[in-house]
């Protein structure tokens, strides 16, 4: 855990000596939905459709909204993290410059446990505990090699070489720092990519640092993005012919049902109907249950409400399967 009299106020530790922190960001939910009610400016909605439209460009994947949003953080890392973050070729960046600069004595040193062997099966990634032995060589090379370097970085800057040929023996565990500024969209695609269990554990550690700001300033944003771009799932058109030839249609249709069913409680939950209306909402969603046995489901309160609107897609959906 990097050292608290080093950290910049309000930053996030990262890695031994790296941290994470906000400097500025620009808009939120709202300008998300004002970007996209352009015709009709801010208005007077309510939080609830702010978050129902949110949702909706989420889900359909109308993305030039959430590029209305924007974040500043300044990072600090080791220079082989910020290799791979500048992947990302989305983002307006200023780096600490070792043309200018003097390196400073700061090396990324992993911790034990996160010393492992070369997976076999990924070869990007790590897998297999390390016996001690071979973790203590490990953690002495990097020690040796990052000490010695800056040794000899340190003598040719005495010398009065020039700093940006002389650089180019520090190993890239050193640290570096940048203000790095993107927008939601491309922010949450980086974090999409980079807090997945199967990016390099030293990057995850950044992304999820700038995940708990994103969090802060477009909860809405972040609600949608979690449910339907990281838990939620796509099918290809193969998947969808396989689904439509495999799924029975009588499993299809106690889906629907379900559905009217939720349905029919969203809308009682958002405008309460009389009981004598109730029957007649539900057979509008396409309900097919008489009305005993409807009164019977309706009565056991296990009926979970939902999303109007995100409903009624699922249903239009699972119609067009029926063969």
């Amino acid at each position: 855990m990097p050292e608290k009299h080093n950290m910049p106020e309000g930053a996030i530790p990262c890695l031994d000596k790296g941290f994470v922190r906000l400097v500025d960001s620009m808009g939120g939910d709202e300008a998300i939905v004002q970007a996209a009610r352009v015709s009709y400016g801010k208005g007077t909605s309510k939080v609830s459709q702010d978050r129902g439209l949110i949702r909706y460009l989420m889900r359909h994947r109308h993305t030039t909204p959430f590029e209305m949003v924007e974040f500043k953080f300044h990072a600090k890392m080791p220079i082989f993290v910020a290799r791979q973050w500048v992947r990302h070729r989305t983002a307006n960046i200023n780096e600490y410059s070792l043309r200018y600069s003097e390196a400073r004595d700061e090396f990324y040193y992993p911790d034990p446990e996160h010393i492992q062997f070369q997976s076999a099966l990924n070869k990007q990634g790590r897998a297999g505990k390390v016996p001690k032995k071979l973790t203590d060589k490990v953690m002495k090379y990097f020690r040796e090699i990052s000490e010695r370097s800056f040794e000899m970085y340190q003598e040719l800057n005495d010398a009065g070489l020039a700093k940006e040929l002389i650089r180019a023996i520090l190993p890239v565990n050193l640290y570096t720092e940048w203000y790095w500024k993107n927008d939601l969209h491309n922010l949450l695609h980086f974090i999409g990519l980079r807090s997945d269990l199967h990016a390099q554990y030293e990057i995850r550690v950044y992304s999820d640092a700038m995940a708990e700001s994103v969090k802060k300033v477009a909860p809405f944003a972040w609600e949608a993005y979690q449910d339907y771009v990281v838990d939620g799932m796509r099918f290809s058109r193969a998947e969808q012919n396989l689904l439509e030839t495999r799924l029975p249609e009588r499993v299809i249709d106690d889906i629907v049902e379900d559905v009217a069913y939720q349905i029919t409680a969203t809308l009682h939950n958002n405008k309460p109907r009389k009981d004598g209306e109730l029957y007649e909402l539900y057979q509008k969603q396409g309900g097919s249950d008489v009305e005993s046995d409807f009164q019977l489901k309706w009565d056991s309160g296990e009926i979970e409400l939902g999303n109007v609107r995100e409903l009624k897609e699922f249903r239009e959906k699972l119609t067009k399967m029926k063969k």
